[in-house]
């Protein structure tokens, strides 16, 4: 039961990174989804650029340990999930790269959110 909960936590923890990085495509076409998107992208950079440690992590390893497993060996999920959100080469550096990339992707998007908010506001005032 604990190895499947801890897989449950990585699933969780990886759909909750690709939300705070792509996410704003949701927002794209569904703009209400700014309310959960846009504090999930503070989070994200937050963790990202003050190197703290996500706090599914934790989680994760001590699931893990209960189930009598070290580290995220063995497993489908572990093996494709893993290596992506615990790369080794996870540097100082790349931890800020990756957060002004998370920024760069959100701004983009929601720059062009706001562009078609405000072109449909001035079309509907004529």
């Amino acid at each position: 039961m604990s190895r499947a909960l801890a897989d449950l936590v990585l699933l969780t923890h990886a759909s909750f990174v690709l939300f705070v990085v792509l996410g704003g495509f949701l927002v794209w076409r569904w703009p209400r989804l700014v309310w959960l998107h846009a504090p999930a992208v503070v989070w994200g950079v937050v963790v990202e650029v003050a190197g703290w440690p996500c706090p599914l992590t934790p989680l994760e390893n001590q699931l893990r340990l209960a189930a009598g497993e070290a580290g995220y060996t063995g497993g489908v999920v572990d093996h494709h999930l893993g290596p992506i959100l615990y790369p080794e080469a996870l540097t100082r550096a790349v931890q800020l790269a990756l957060g002004a990339g998370v920024l760069a992707v959100n701004f983009f998007v929601y720059g062009h959110v706001l562009r078609a908010r405000r072109t449909r506001a001035g079309s509907s005032e004529d």
